[in-house]
């Protein structure tokens, strides 16, 4: 699974740096979220946030790099947490004037730590596929409102389990132009 994350973040670069020897700053976004967490093991749901930066080589086609604080889950002896780096993709279609709804498809290089009182307490990094869809609206040049959700497939390791985690959240993005 490793050996896919770095081959996937190889092939990204290479169609990422010839189009940074032309950067068009009106190109080059930025943006955060806040939204809910989904752990599907344990079923458990806390406060997520992220924040991207992004690149969008034509109106239909973007790439980002981002940060997501997935928050912490509860059980009964302790808790966990997790938090991911990821580059996507994305693939955007315009629906109205201002209207687009979008795709993203990447991987993500994650830490998943487990504090326990009952068993033994550590972390793990993995990396891994992610995936997701949204809305965006551009309720002005510069700027825009996003509605997104996202999936982390099989973040953890053999320390604190792997889970699926999904992400529903609202955010804004800051185009610089």
């Amino acid at each position: 699974m490793k050996a896919a994350v770095v081959t996937l973040a190889l092939a990204a670069s290479a169609f990422a740096l010839p189009a940074a020897a032309q950067l068009n700053m009106s190109s080059v976004y930025i943006g955060g979220s806040l939204g809910r967490s989904d752990f599907k093991a344990p079923s458990e749901t806390d406060t997520a946030w992220n924040f991207f930066g992004g690149y969008q080589f034509h109106r239909n086609f973007a790439a980002e790099i981002g940060y997501h604080n997935l928050g912490q889950v509860n059980f009964v002896g302790g808790d966990r947490d997790a938090k991911v780096w990821d580059l996507v993709a994305v693939g955007m279609l315009p629906v109205a004037n201002a209207l687009s709804v979008y795709g993203k498809l990447g991987g993500y290089y994650g830490k998943s730590e487990l504090h326990s009182s009952v068993r033994p307490s550590g972390d793990d990094t993995n990396g891994g596929l992610t995936y997701g869809v949204g809305a965006q609206y551009d309720f002005m040049r510069q700027a825009a409102l996003r509605v997104e959700w996202q999936r982390y497939d099989n973040v953890g390791g053999n320390t604190t389990g792997e889970t699926d985690i999904d992400v529903l959240n609202v955010g804004v993005l800051w185009r610089f132009q």
